[in-house]
């Protein structure tokens, strides 16, 4: 049986690290990130949890990271322009860009991306 992949933002990641027992189903498939959101969950985690736990999990997530490259960045700035009244983050639509070039599902909980193709919404 093949395992999943999906790309997680940081809020998947985040989620999953709290123990959302709607995120259980994920503990169990190929991650998918991006340094960015790394970034992003570091910030986080410091902020409510301190050093420790930050780079705990920065560097347990850090093997799941994938490069981008100026094409990614190009289209994901287009995707931000185009539903600029979403009031999307950068990294977020590098995020959903990655994962529609990989065919794999956009993982989070995000409301403004709940409408979107290729997108498993979980809260």
């Amino acid at each position: 049986m093949e395992i999943k992949s999906y790309f997680f933002d940081t809020y998947a990641l985040y989620e999953l690290i709290q123990g959302n027992p709607n995120y259980a189903d994920y503990q169990k498939v190929n991650i998918i990130t991006t340094r960015l959101n790394l970034m992003e969950l570091h910030y986080g985690l410091l902020r409510v949890y301190g050093q420790e736990k930050a780079e705990e999990f920065f560097n347990l997530f850090r093997e799941f990271c994938i490069e981008i490259n100026d094409e990614i960045v190009k289209e994901a700035n287009e995707l931000k322009l185009k539903l600029k009244k979403r009031r999307l983050s950068y990294i977020d639509c590098i995020g959903y860009i990655v994962s529609n070039r990989l065919g794999i599902k956009f993982l989070t909980g995000d409301k403004e991306f709940s409408d979107l193709e290729n997108v498993e919404f979980v809260k």
